[in-house]
C-alpha cells in the first residue's frame, strides 16, 4: 500500500493494529495526521463488511488504511490491509521479525531440556531468535559464564540480564530497536517486568512465582502490541509452559542450529535422513542436545501420524444432510465399485453373457 501525499492521509490515514477486541480493532496512527486529530494517535476501528466478505481477516501488527476517520469519537473503519511480510497463528502477529525468548537463571530454575523446547519451536517461525537470561544476579559469575559457554556451542548468544541491577538492559534495548517483536517464554522469569522496564509508560499485571510449584503463575490474556521508546514494537504473548512441536519430522533437526552448522559443512547419505538409525549419518550423537532431539523426533512422529490418520478418516467419510434432520451426520463413503448399484446396460450385458456361457456349456455336454 503506497502512502500518497497529505491530502490522501487526511481521508485515509494508515497505521498499525497494536490490539483486537472481538470485532473492535486498536489502530496506532502513523506520524502524519491532520491538524484537527491533534492529540489523537489511535483510533479504534471496525472492519468493512466488504474485508469480510472476501474473508480478509485483520491481526495484530497490521498494516491498514483507515476510511472516514471519526476524529471527536476516535473511530474509524479498515478499508484496506497491506500484504503480510511474515505471519504467525500461536500467538497471531503479523509482520513480527523477531522472537525474545525470555528465561530464567533462578527462580525458576533453569531447564535445558525445557530451554531446548522453546528454542525449536521458536526456530520453526522462521523468524530471529534473540535469547534473554534474566535473574543473572541470583546465580554467581562462574555459573553465568559456564551457561553462556554451554548455549554458545547450541549456537545462541544470550543477552544476560538482571532487572534487579539494571544490567544489559540498553543492549536488549539496541536489539529490539524498529522491529515488531513476539516476547515468549515460561511464566515466572519476569516477561512482563521486563515489558514494564522497556516501556515504563505501560504497567503490566505482575504475579510472583509459585512457591510450592517452582513456577510462575499466567498473567497475560491475550496479544497486544506496545510502542518501545527507542522504536519498534513489543507483543507480550500469552504464556504456556509446553509449546507444542507440530513440524514434520523431517524438518526437525532444521530447528537446531547446531545441526544446520554441520550441514553446511557435510551431508548425510540420505536427503530424508531423521538422524536416528540411518547408516552413514553425520549427525546422530555428536552433539549435546541430540537426546533432546530424539524425544522431540518422537513426538513428531506421533503428530504426523494422528494427521495422517485424520487425513485418511476424512476421505472415508463424507457429511450427510438426511431430510428431515437438521443436524448433518457422518457417514462412509463407498470406498469400491461394488457396493454401488449397477446400471441396466449393465445388468443387461452381464444376462446376455450368462445366457451364452449356458447354451455353451449345454452344447458342450451334448
Amino acid at each position: 500500500m503506497s502512502v500518497g501525499n497529505p491530502s490522501q492521509l487526511v481521508s485515509a490515514p494508515v497505521g498499525t493494529v497494536v490490539a483486537v477486541q472481538a470485532n473492535y480493532y486498536w489502530v496506532r496512527l502513523d506520524t502524519f495526521i491532520p491538524s484537527e486529530a491533534q492529540g489523537v494517535d489511535h483510533l479504534l476501528c471496525t472492519r468493512r463488511s466488504r474485508l469480510k466478505k472476501i474473508g480478509q481477516q485483520v491481526m495484530v501488527g497490521d498494516r491498514v488504511m483507515v476510511e472516514e476517520p471519526d476524529w471527536v469519537d476516535r473511530r474509524g473503519a479498515i478499508s484496506e490491509v497491506e500484504p503480510r511480510q511474515t505471519q504467525m497463528d500461536r500467538p497471531p502477529v503479523a509482520n513480527a521479525n523477531q522472537i525474545l525468548l525470555v528465561f530464567a537463571l533462578a527462580e525458576p530454575t533453569l531447564d535445558p531440556f525445557q530451554l531446548s523446547r522453546f528454542l525449536v519451536k521458536a526456530e520453526s517461525t522462521g523468524l530471529l531468535v534473540t535469547l534473554c537470561l534474566n535473574k543473572s544476579d541470583l546465580i554467581t559469575a562462574q555459573l553465568r559464564q559456564k551457561w553462556c559457554d554451554r548455549l554458545h556451542q547450541w549456537g545462541y548468544n544470550p543477552i544476560i540480564l538482571s532487572l534487579h541491577e539494571g544490567s544489559n538492559l540498553t543492549v536488549l534495548q539496541q536489539q529490539l530497536a524498529n522491529t515488531i517483536t513476539i516476547v515468549s517464554g515460561p511464566s515466572g522469569v519476569g516477561k512482563s517486568s521486563l515489558i514494564n522496564r522497556l516501556i515504563p509508560a505501560i504497567d503490566l499485571r505482575v504475579n510472583s512465582v509459585s512457591g510450592k510449584l517452582g513456577r510462575g503463575r499466567h498473567t497475560t490474556r491475550h496479544v497486544e502490541l506496545f510502542r518501545l521508546p527507542e522504536g519498534g514494537l513489543l507483543a507480550d504473548s500469552p504464556g504456556f509452559n509446553q509449546p507444542d512441536l507440530d513440524c514434520t519430522p523431517t524438518e526437525l533437526a532444521q530447528y537446531f542450529p547446531e545441526v544446520r552448522q554441520q550441514l553446511l559443512e557435510k551431508s548425510c547419505q540420505f536427503s530424508n535422513c531423521l538422524h536416528r538409525t540411518e547408516p552413514n549419518c553425520v549427525i546422530r550423537g555428536t552433539w549435546e542436545r541430540y537426546d533432546h532431539y530424539l524425544t522431540f523426533l518422537e513426538e513428531t512422529i506421533a503428530h504426523q501420524e494422528i494427521l495422517n490418520r485424520s487425513s485418511e478418516a476424512e476421505e472415508s467419510t463424507k457429511l450427510m444432510n438426511n431430510k428431515g434432520e437438521d443436524q448433518l451426520q457422518i457417514e462412509p463413503k463407498l470406498a469400491t465399485k461394488k457396493y454401488r448399484q449397477p446400471s441396466r446396460r449393465t445388468q443387461k450385458q452381464t444376462l446376455r453373457d450368462l445366457c451364452h456361457d449356458i447354451e455353451e456349456s449345454l452344447t458342450e455336454g451334448d
